[in-house]
């Protein structure tokens, strides 16, 4: 076997499977069809023409040209689209077939290594977010652009994000992913189960399920970001919004009902994120939290081992650590702590995760 041609899975990094993942198409149409993030960038660029009229664009991670052609559309000048995807091949066709060959110039490489044809850019456009925003992002090259391309008054699209947490009850679907292991078949399999533990899983989840105030726990400003900012602990509080179910019981009478409330038990703490144009003269946003429209990006569980049971106006306070993987920097490090000193009594644990 020829040894330049033969890679391990194992030295196959998140890193190249990115690249080589990105060139099919079923990921792009996957995107696309997503309304609100595809509508939300169409609005930004397209409402605000005057902002792109005449204007250099550098499109970081094109993909398949749609946020070029978006661009372009604006009135920009010249567009530059750079991808490291084979899709690129695709885009150009695209590009070409709809009368963009002469405003749009697509460069294949990464933009750390590739020389592009303009040296400075009035606006970088992007759509680099992945799952709980940092997943796979390509949020370290969008700051490698801004600094080395991006003039000193220009702009960014978007320019932040926000970051939120919240504790939902998910004793079912917790029970059918987790407590599974218990027994398989009639063979214990527990071993799996701080393996699926450590697993965050990506899934949408229902808003009924929310038992508990979001909080924001990180917010990335684009113009000011650095590298070393993506790698951080912050510290949130979440409140309980609510008791779980009423337990109704008939007195003597027979025609009354007495309520009794209980404590909601939270089984994961889901995180998500929102995207702003906030240089825009009407700023303009986007949630892929469970309170909004549904977006690929849906939302993230870290399912707790215990069970934690919470009244109304009771808190649960943590901190959350994120880390690139060292070996994989598209992968994620995730350690959640937290403490509830509640009525039912005191819980804390300290939960580690791996996005990969």
């Amino acid at each position: 076997m020829d040894t330049d041609t033969s890679t391990s899975k194992e030295a196959l990094t998140s890193r190249d499977y990115y690249a080589d993942s990105y060139a099919h198409f079923g990921i792009h149409e996957e995107m696309l069809k997503d309304s609100v993030r595809t509508t939300s960038y169409r609005d930004a660029i397209l409402r605000n023409k005057q902002l792109f009229k005449g204007k250099n664009v550098l499109d970081v991670g094109c993909g398949t040209g749609i946020l070029s052609m978006f661009a372009a559309k604006a009135g920009a000048a010249h567009v530059v689209g750079v991808d490291m995807s084979n899709i690129i091949d695709q885009a150009q066709k695209i590009i070409e077939a709809n009368g963009f060959k002469d405003k749009i110039t697509l460069v294949k490489g990464k933009v750390e290594e590739v020389e592009l044809p303009v040296k400075e850019f009035d606006i970088i456009i992007s759509e680099w977010m992945g799952y709980f925003l940092l997943y796979e992002s390509m949020l370290d090259t969008v700051l490698l652009a801004r600094d080395k391309y991006l003039k000193e008054d220009g702009l960014l699209f978007p320019d932040v994000c926000t970051m939120y947490l919240a504790a939902i009850e998910d004793g079912d679907y917790k029970e059918e992913k987790i407590g599974y292991w218990d027994n398989v078949y009639g063979f214990d399999y527990s071993c799996i189960k701080e393996v699926a533990l450590r697993e965050p899983l990506v899934d949408t989840v229902d808003l009924k399920a929310v038992v508990t105030q979001p909080f924001a726990f990180k917010r990335i400003d684009l113009s000011t970001a650095k590298k070393e900012d993506l790698d951080f602990e912050a510290p949130f509080k979440l409140t309980a919004t609510r008791n779980d179910c009423m337990s109704n019981h008939k007195i003597s009478s027979g025609t009354s009902l007495l309520t009794r409330t209980v404590d909601s038990d939270v089984h994961a703490f889901i995180g998500w994120f929102d995207t702003e144009f906030s240089c825009l003269h009407v700023p303009m946003r986007f949630s892929t939290g469970p309170h909004a429209k549904y977006t690929h990006w849906k939302q993230t569980v870290f399912y707790t081992r215990e069970a934690v049971a919470v009244s109304t106006n009771e808190e649960i306070n943590g901190t959350i650590k994120v880390s690139p993987n060292a070996r994989n920097n598209r992968d994620l490090d995730i350690v959640i702590k937290y403490q509830h000193n509640g009525s039912s009594g005191t819980t804390s644990e300290t939960l580690e995760f791996q996005m990969s």
